[in-house]
């Protein structure tokens, strides 16, 4: 969730950071270099969708939208040393091959697939 007067990249890195690198269990040295790392990625995002989401949570007085962002990694300079490690309420977190068979939470898997035809990549 986007705190108050907080731009969405700066939400997505944030989250990127507590839940896939585990920051919040590191000290602040190690999570600065983690967030000084991830920075030039966040700062070149491309929105992929925005609005409102099929999801089991949505009622008739109520509902999700959501804003989807691509932030791709062409020649591997952010995620070749990045270290994945799951952290927040993140159960697990690992780099994996998608397809058309991926099962996703709600319209998650449509989100992945906009980005992956993006860049003309395996669908």
């Amino acid at each position: 969730m986007c705190d108050p007067g907080e731009k969405i990249s700066q939400t997505l890195k944030r989250e990127f950071m507590e839940e896939a690198t585990d920051c919040l269990g590191k000290n602040s040295e190690s999570r600065q270099q983690i967030e000084n790392h991830l920075n030039l990625l966040f700062e070149n995002g491309v929105e992929i969708f925005r609005g409102y989401v099929d999801d089991p949570r949505n009622t008739d007085n109520a509902w999700m939208e959501t804003i989807a962002y691509n932030f791709h990694d062409e020649d591997d300079t952010v995620f070749k040393e990045l270290v994945l490690s799951a952290g927040d309420d993140a159960g697990s977190v690992t780099w994996m091959d998608i397809d058309h068979k991926l099962k996703l939470y709600a319209s998650h898997k449509k989100f992945v697939q906009k980005a992956a035809e993006s860049h003309n990549a395996h669908w």
